[in-house]
């Protein structure tokens, strides 16, 4: 296994486009910016496929500016410990590379939230991010059948892009009733960009069943998904599918940053007018900060980048336009907060820790995250809780808030190598 060591003024750890915007942003200051990310090209969840034509200039434009600025692209490499102060660990096929910072900034995205249902382990029962990367890379979905249900504006651009590559997509399914949508759609005027994109999935959802106050009760099937049962209203009813993409809107990746030591209250890094985490020199910019989208993201990672490479009054800048979009982030978090009754979808056979097979009504002996990981080892899987953590945060109010190295699987000799010589 091969070692290697980078050294940086300034680190942004994530290739989305908080983190192209923040690298950028910091190289135009005159610093030596590295950008770390566990994909082999960047651009992230967001920017790595066929999206909405409205996203796809913008995208274009950052990944034009990044090619074009002094900034060290390390891909396929992903973090994974701290090895002291000012020095992290990540893996890649190559070995282990230390990364040696004097500012930090975190980029880590989110990753889609899911709850567990009856048959919610079947064969083709996916998530819907999960679902469209599949058909970008490559799965045939053409004239197969698909409900995507779930929370929050992803399961519209996912239905869009499922039905451009010839699914037939029968329902979409959202639990947020049609009260909070409308109040949530009132305060658009507000944002013309996301008026625009909403007309544009509009058009490419047209003929799409899309049932508001809707939700999966179970998946059933004979070896992989055959149906959902569906409830809305007054009304229970079976809807054939080859696939269910479903999704409860999204959760942020905060293991890094819990991992340094920084604050983070419900589930986010909290910062500081500059982006600054509550440990000195490192920053956090995009969804770790706030469920709110590109356009938060980006002008979020410009604020951090300018104050790392130590220009804050050209941050500044960015503060109103920042105000502006976090508005729009707190009324997507209430529109699509998650209703009471999805607690009650799972029973006690339900496997809630899909790495472990631990279910439901084991997990209700207990009465903490770290009580319950003791006992049955939820959350000590491949997937580290990503996956049961917040499921559980939702279903028993515990709280996981909890990181230790490796936040990700590796190789034991990239563990060993990985230990700092202080």
């Amino acid at each position: 296994m091969n070692n290697s060591k980078h050294s940086f003024a300034v680190l942004v750890v994530g290739a989305g486009p908080a983190g192209i915007a923040a690298a950028c942003c910091a190289a135009e200051c005159g610093a030596r910016v590295g950008l770390v990310d566990k994909n082999a090209r960047p651009g992230g969840q967001i920017w790595r496929g066929e999206w909405q034509d409205s996203r796809v200039a913008e995208a274009g434009n950052w990944l034009r500016n990044l090619a074009a600025a002094r900034v060290e692209i390390l891909p396929a490499m992903e973090v994974f410990a701290q090895q002291c102060a000012g020095r992290l660990a990540a893996e890649s096929l190559d070995g282990v590379t230390e990364l040696s910072y004097k500012k930090l900034i975190l980029c880590t995205g989110a990753r889609e939230r899911f709850l567990p249902f009856p048959g919610w382990t079947l064969p083709s029962v996916l998530g819907a991010g999960g679902l469209q990367a599949l058909v970008e890379s490559g799965l045939a979905i053409a004239g197969k059948r698909v409900v995507v249900a779930g929370s929050g504006p992803l399961l519209l651009a996912v239905a869009a892009h499922l039905s451009e590559h010839g699914a037939e997509v029968r329902l979409i399914a959202e639990q947020t009733p049609w009260a909070r949508l409308i109040r949530f759609g009132l305060a658009l005027p507000f944002h013309r960009q996301k008026i625009s994109q909403a007309l544009q999935l509009r058009k490419q959802l047209s003929g799409i069943a899309y049932k508001a106050g809707c939700w999966v009760m179970a998946a059933e099937g004979n070896g992989r998904v055959e149906s959902v049962t569906l409830h809305a209203g007054n009304k229970t009813w079976k809807e054939p599918c080859d696939y269910l993409a479903c999704g409860f809107h999204l959760t942020a990746n905060t293991e890094l940053a819990v991992l340094l030591g920084c604050e983070v209250r419900a589930g986010l890094v909290r910062v500081g007018d500059f982006q600054e985490s509550s440990i000195p020199g490192i920053y956090c910019a995009g969804e770790p900060t706030g469920i709110g989208g590109v356009e938060l993201s980006i002008v979020e990672g410009q604020i951090a980048g300018f104050a790392a490479a130590g220009q804050c009054e050209r941050a500044r800048k960015y503060f109103g336009e920042r105000k502006h979009l976090r508005g729009f982030s707190a009324a997507l978090g209430t529109a699509f907060a998650l209703r009471d009754e999805l607690r009650l979808l799972a029973d006690a056979e339900t496997i809630v820790c899909r790495c472990e097979d631990v279910k439901l009504g084991r997990l209700r002996r207990y009465s903490s995250w770290r009580e319950a990981k003791l006992q049955t080892r939820c959350g000590m899987g491949p997937c580290q809780g990503r996956i049961c953590g917040p499921a559980m945060e939702f279903l028993l109010g515990w709280k996981v808030e909890s990181s230790r190295p490796p936040i990700f699987p590796v190789q034991v000799a990239s563990l060993a190598a990985a230990t700092c010589a202080e």
